[in-house]
């Protein structure tokens, strides 16, 4: 029985099934297989195109693949397409916007189209090529994801996706308000938004320069890098949050000029990269009420959140909007997870001073060769001596008496510390002996007896009482 074909004798359900994982151009192939696969291609609930290798003149091939899309929407027309996944060429396929139309209509649960980035010239001008999606897309009673980069929306008069939980949209260029989009997706919970910094539309009219996220149903909401980050738009743009339910926040840039935050009384855990000005390099200025209130408001929106992770960027504008604003308390935060770059080493009572019931920090040190002369941590703020439990350090080992600042500082004052965790970083194991670095650690003073210290810089793990 070695030469039996077991795989062809699977239900055709299950089959269709295995197909749908591959992209379409690989689920036809199988049709040269067997009588039995000659159209099984035709049945699979999914399509997975990528139109981007088509040539710019090859009017046969176009015409050979709306045939294959028709032929597929026609053989099976009570077949669903639960799945369809589309990457576009540089220039547009006329007839295809209606065929993505078609197979929104036939009930697709999840969407993904990657539209062209392409620019027509002419007369020195820059004409972006937009792939507007069909009407019928911000109607559809079936979509629970949605995924759409480079595409064009407009409006459609009326906006209502009763399943949609999960929605991705990267430099998407609106012809519909995207505070109108989101009041039509009542179970919404996850967003992903990626500004289009290129779309000039709102040159033209100002309702397009403030992008408001607002929704009861909202959970998690991120704002996502941008592969270039020296770039700057040049249309100003403010991000409004309005989501009392959101539990997530991440804001991985700054792709806005102002971002405001209103209701976030369930806010879980905020995530930030961003240093509250769009321009690359460039810090705020102090002097500016305006913006010195927008962030102090900002703070003060998020300031219920429980645990929250700041990048070096973040740090350093939270430094610098500290020589003109105070910082509101976390009275919530029990968590922070920050990176400091050594020279702002004397900024990190200011901060703990904001989390008075802070138990767990993750605290990362980078550049230490830049770390001022003589620094000392003398503040001790409440957190530290009567409130965290844990201490998690990576910074440079250097074991020269006096070199370890930031696991002296917390061994030395956090009194009810429970579990000091250290992973060295620029650390090299055949320069320093594993017995070496226990000395020294244990040498520093502790104030908390009860306090474990774990070293993870060694091969296995060393746990000193």
């Amino acid at each position: 029985m070695s030469g039996r074909d077991r795989i062809s004798e699977l239900p055709e359900s299950l089959l269709t099934q295995i197909l749908s994982y591959l992209l379409t151009k690989q689920s036809v192939q199988t049709s040269v297989l067997s009588k039995r696969w000659e159209n099984l291609y035709l049945s699979v609930p999914g399509l997975d195109l990528d139109c981007s290798s088509i040539p710019f003149y090859a009017d046969e091939v176009l015409l050979s693949f709306l045939s294959f899309i028709d032929k597929l929407l026609v053989f099976s027309p009570e077949l669903s397409l639960f799945k369809v996944k589309v990457k576009c060429r540089d220039t547009m396929i006329d007839g295809f916007k209606d065929r993505i139309g078609m197979m929104i209509d036939r009930g697709t649960h999840h969407l993904d189209v990657v539209s062209s980035t392409h620019c027509l010239e002419d007369d020195n001008f820059h004409y972006p090529i937009v792939d507007m999606m069909p009407m019928n897309l911000l109607t559809s009673r079936t979509l629970v994801y949605l995924k759409l980069s480079s595409s064009g929306l407009r409006d459609p008069g009326f906006v209502f996706m009763p399943c949609l939980k999960f929605m991705h949209l990267e430099e998407v260029k609106w012809r519909v308000h995207l505070e109108k989009v989101f009041s039509g997706c009542p179970v919404l919970e996850e967003l992903t938004l990626l500004r289009d910094l290129d779309d000039d539309y709102a040159l033209r009219d100002d309702e397009f320069k403030v992008m408001r996220v607002r929704s009861r149903s909202l959970k998690r909401f991120s704002v996502p890098l941008r592969k270039a980050r020296d770039y700057h738009s040049r249309v100003d743009c403010t991000l409004e949050i309005d989501a009392p339910g959101l539990e997530y926040m991440s804001l991985g840039e700054d792709q806005f000029d102002s971002i405001l935050v209103k209701n976030l009384t369930s806010l879980l855990v905020v995530e930030l990269d961003i240093k509250f000005i769009v321009e690359f390099g460039v810090l705020f200025n102090i002097w500016n009420v305006s913006k010195i209130n927008e962030i102090r408001d900002f703070l003060r929106g998020i300031s219920r959140v429980r645990h929250m992770i700041i990048s070096v960027m973040t740090v350093h504008a939270f430094e610098h909007y500290s020589k003109a604003g105070m910082i509101p308390k976390f009275n919530s935060l029990s968590r922070l997870e920050a990176v400091f770059h050594s020279k702002f080493l004397q900024f990190l009572p200011a901060l703990l001073e904001c989390c008075p019931n802070l138990k767990h920090l993750v605290l990362k040190v980078v550049h230490p060769e830049e770390m001022e002369e003589g620094l000392e941590l003398t503040d001790v703020p409440r957190c530290v001596s009567s409130t965290l439990e844990c201490v998690e350090i990576q910074e440079k080992l250097e074991l020269e008496e006096g070199k370890m600042k930031v696991s002296s500082y917390f061994l030395g004052n956090s009194a009810v510390l429970k579990k000091f965790i250290l992973n060295p970083t620029a650390y090299n194991p055949r320069d320093v002996l594993e017995s070496e670095i226990c000395e020294k650690v244990n040498k520093l003073t502790k104030r908390s007896t009860g306090s474990e210290i774990i070293i993870r810089a060694m091969e296995e793990e060393v746990v000193i009482i």
